[in-house]
């Protein structure tokens, strides 16, 4: 499986060191974590692909030089940077790692820079590991290199926006009809001209007696009840897909041509001889 190195930056050395203790809780080896500040002139690390200079190791991750010039300025202002080798398959969780750690936004810290008068500049170039023994005789002796460019093509990750999906209520009134039934008491009263039998007194034939006669009325009244169901569900996923995409740029070479003006026995002066990358 390979790795890939990914770069966050912290205000103070603190927090540098809480995201590398966040990282190994990830399960990241302690070794493949780099932290360098301005104090600080080499990386920890000690794997190969990790020993030298911080600029030489910056130069390995295929960084435009903007990005690096960034880097380069905000160790000069005193924040602290973390540099992590990561398997493909933990880049996403290490990230988001970083992120949860107070790793800083560069390039909105960049423009804040610039507005404070900052124009960015060069990268230092990366320091070597031994300097060189003293030549014991002086010679007289020049070299012209011979350069040639390799094309080498990295990755890194962008940001290309996403979507976001939010839930929020709305209340809308409804009206329904319900039919409803409701009693009424009515009181009629009318003339009557009638004789009555005589009956004992106090039975309940008797109409002289007092009487009390009660009719309730009733009526029916809307409840109200709610019910909550779910109508459709909204999913939201994520798919990732591999492609291949062709990266066009120009390379560069240096190319020697020799000039002999040295007199040759029986051949005129001003012989030239080019020697060109291939042919020694």
């Amino acid at each position: 499986m390979t790795s890939r190195t990914i770069v966050a930056v912290f205000d103070t050395q603190d927090a540098a060191q809480n995201a590398r203790d966040s990282l190994l809780d990830l399960g990241i080896e302690r070794e493949q974590i780099s932290i360098v500040d301005q104090s600080s002139s080499e990386l920890s690390t000690q794997s190969d692909t990790h020993r030298g200079g911080f600029w030489a190791h910056v130069k390995q991750m295929f960084m435009p030089d903007d990005d690096r010039a960034t880097l380069d300025e905000s160790l000069r202002r005193g924040n602290s940077v973390l540099t992590a080798s990561v398997e493909d398959d933990g880049v996403d969780d290490a990230i988001a790692c970083l992120e949860r750690a107070g790793a800083i936004d560069l390039d909105e810290r960049a423009a804040q820079w610039r507005t404070e008068g900052w124009q960015g500049g060069p990268m230092p170039e990366p320091a070597p590991d031994q300097a060189a023994e003293p030549s014991r005789e002086r010679r007289a002796e020049q070299a012209i290199p011979v350069m040639e460019e390799r094309l080498r093509i990295g990755k890194r990750e962008v940001n290309r926006g996403g979507v976001r999906v939010r839930s929020y209520i709305v209340e809308e009134p409804v009206r329904e009809q319900v039919q409803l039934r409701e009693e009424r008491v009515e009181v009629e009263r009318r003339p009557v001209d009638a004789p009555t039998r005589p009956v004992p007194k106090g039975s309940p034939e008797d109409l002289f007696q007092e009487r009390t006669l009660e009719v309730a009325e009733r009526a029916e009244e809307p409840v109200i009840a709610k019910e909550a169901r779910v109508k459709e569900e909204v999913r939201v996923r994520k798919t990732a897909a591999a492609r291949v995409e062709d990266v066009d740029d120009t390379v560069r070479r240096t190319e020697v041509e020799i000039e002999d003006t040295r007199a040759k026995p029986g051949k005129s002066t001003g012989t030239r001889d080019r020697d060109r990358p291939g042919r020694t």
